[in-house]
């Protein structure tokens, strides 16, 4: 007689998405989830490998629930366990093939805790190798054009990919591998790094942490290849030094100094047990990349003067701390994106607010039991402000001065005061007089003629010979990025307009034009980038003169022009090209007549020349010319012959 057929049971409906929460029922629907996972997990693992592969619901129900899960935490949150246990009991016993995807596994591992999915991700890389390397090679595949080309890529589609990847790049030291396996992935994030977008760079910087920490955690640890990235990093550093750019605009600097990579290799060596000295050297000689810290100056904040019309509460306080804690949350998030800031938040005060501590112990699965057993999504609440209750000021019992009248017959009727302890208006213990004659704190005059001798009278007037010319000063060397950006892509970007200042325009057939794609490429800047440096050129002309001066350098030294005025060489009151006629003075008559003013300059052909001009201009103004022009008008006006 034939067995009896299991019940079919009901498909599981998918979990929708969070725009659509607002119109859905959502505790009917986590009844009727709950219901039907209980169901299908309390099935053998024949009858539930059966009723998976007849419902295809299954499948897409724990897909769309990993996936939509982190934007409803309060709808998921009750069903996180059961879907967990049906998801495990999927992919051990029949995986289905939309739950092979990396994708899958890696939203998978953002939403469950790493000691949980680690077990699960590493027994599918060995029982299912070649669908999982499939996948992971079609995203290689897909990236690789777009890291490769730079600016000219799509930048967002290699950001979101990377960014879902990452939570699978940090359970599993199989997909570490992979990706870094050849020297071609690594090779475009290096390249891809040169862009000057910063929440690409970040998510680059977590990539190649997570993917190096991954083959230093595989089981073996794969020394060869992480000894071979090591040295790819180095080189490329090397590379990046005696290029163009800032030293310390690398991807090797940005990764030794933003996140513990050098100290967690270490550690990993050394817990290893085996000899490896190379790869310790290799460890140790990306150290002179980290960068030091950077001092800036101090934005000058206008305050208002405080009338005391404000209670005091200390919010200013608690929000400078609460803004620095905002910036180490998002540090760690970087790393450990499936997190909460409210989980973040409690490491950090476990840790004394130690961001290296949070991920060291979050890479090595150390937290203590309180932490490792709460809930890793969970939100950061807000602060509620403290609220002080309005108090009226108790009255105090201050004592009124007595009144007093001439009846009270005190000391001042009967005329028994002490008359020194009376006084009209405020009372001086010593007189004008005793002041003059106090020579106690008087400065002696050997300490006056001792300062008037050391007195210089030119101390209190500033040099301002050099005011005209840019001759140079101290340089602030702690001024990294404004380095970067001035030496880099300065002298490119001002070569180009004065070459051609239409390479600069805003139109769309500009920006298609080849000029401007080969100075995308060489500044690795944006088109609103380039295009605004021009229009800052344009409205600072000192700006102008002084990249003019800077790089139309042809090999001769500066020239300081003397500002101070002093007579040239060709004005009337010259030392060279005297000619008798100073201010307060007579011009003096030469010899003979016809010879004009005496020259008391060289004799030369020039100056002669010069001196001629000057007469001849002049003539009006001097000797009897007027009077004589003078007269002559008046005898033609008479009628008189002159």
């Amino acid at each position: 007689m034939a067995p009896a057929k299991t019940m079919s049971l009901p498909p599981l409906a998918p979990f929708p998405e969070a725009s659509w929460l607002a119109d859905v029922d959502g505790e009917a629907l986590v009844e009727a989830w709950s219901v039907l996972v209980g169901a299908y997990m309390n099935l053998s693992d024949e009858d539930f490998v059966a009723a998976a592969s007849d419902e295809a619901s299954v499948a897409v129900f724990v897909t769309s629930f990993v996936r939509e899960a982190p934007f409803a935490p309060s709808l998921a949150s009750p069903l996180l366990k059961p879907v967990f246990q049906l998801t495990s009991r999927l992919l051990t016993l029949s995986p289905p093939a939309i739950l092979l995807d990396c994708f899958f596994l890696s939203h998978l591992a953002r939403l469950y805790p790493r000691n949980h999915v680690q077990p699960i991700i590493a027994q599918l890389f060995d029982s299912q190798p070649a669908v999982l390397e499939s996948s992971l090679a079609s995203l290689k595949k897909l990236l690789l054009p777009h890291l490769t080309a730079g600016i000219r890529g799509d930048l967002k589609l290699v950001q979101s990919r990377l960014v879902d990847i990452n939570p699978l790049l940090h359970v599993s030291s199989h997909a570490s591998a992979f990706l870094l396996a050849g020297s071609d992935f690594f090779d475009g994030l290096v390249s891809c790094f040169r862009v000057m977008n910063p929440p690409l760079r970040k998510v680059i910087i977590a990539t190649t942490y997570l993917c190096l920490v991954g083959v230093s955690e595989a089981r073996p640890p794969k020394w060869a290849m992480l000894g071979d990235q090591l040295f790819a990093l180095k080189s490329a550093a090397d590379a990046h030094k005696q290029g163009p750019l800032n030293v310390n605009d690398s991807l090797v600097a940005e990764l030794v100094t933003a996140t513990p990579l050098l100290r967690t290799l270490l550690r990993a060596v050394a817990n290893s047990g085996a000899s490896q000295q190379l790869l310790t050297k290799r460890i140790t000689d990306l150290e002179p990349f980290r960068k030091g810290p950077m001092t800036r100056p101090k934005r000058r904040v206008k305050t208002r003067p405080d009338k005391g019309k404000g209670r005091a509460t200390g919010q200013d306080d608690e929000a400078e701390l609460l803004l620095d804690q905002m910036s180490k949350i998002t540090q760690i998030q970087d790393l450990f994106p499936e997190m909460g800031a409210g989980f973040v938040s409690r490491c950090l005060d476990e840790y004394d607010q130690d961001v290296e501590q949070v991920v060291a112990s979050l890479l090595s699965e150390s937290l203590p039991a309180h932490l490792a057993s709460a809930d890793r999504s969970e939100l950061l609440r807000r602060h509620e402000q403290a609220s002080f209750p309005h108090q009226a000021p108790s009255m105090t019992s201050s004592q009124l001065p007595k009144r007093r009248n001439v009846f009270d017959d005190d000391e001042l009727d009967r005329l028994a005061a002490d008359t020194s302890k009376i006084s009209f208006g405020k009372r001086l213990d010593r007189t004008a007089d005793d002041v003059l004659r106090d020579k106690s704190t008087a400065p002696s005059k050997a300490a006056i003629l001792s300062a008037l001798a050391a007195f210089d009278s030119d101390d209190d007037e500033r040099d301002d010979t050099y005011d005209a010319v840019d001759v140079g000063g101290t340089v602030d060397s702690t001024n990294q990025e404004a380095d970067g950006v001035n030496d880099s892509n300065e002298e490119l970007l001002f070569r180009a307009y004065t070459m051609d200042d239409k390479t600069f325009a805003k139109d769309a057939a500009t920006r298609r034009a080849a000029t401007r794609t080969k100075l995308r490429e060489e500044t690795g800047m944006t088109d609103e980038a380039i295009e605004g440096w021009a229009t800052m050129l344009t409205r600072n002309p000192q700006q102008m003169k002084r990249l003019q001066a800077k790089y139309a350098f042809a090999g001769q030294q500066t020239q300081l022009e003397r500002t101070a005025w002093r007579a040239g060489s060709g004005t009337e009151n010259s030392d060279a090209d005297t000619d008798g006629a100073g201010r307060g003075g007579r011009a003096s008559r030469g010899r003979g007549r016809g010879r004009g003013r005496g020259q008391a300059g060289p004799t030369e052909e020039r100056d002669t020349e010069a001196a001629r001009r000057r007469k001849e201009a002049n003539k009006a103004s001097r000797a009897n010319h007027n009077r004589r022009d003078g007269r002559a008008r008046k005898m033609a006006r008479g009628g008189m012959a002159g």
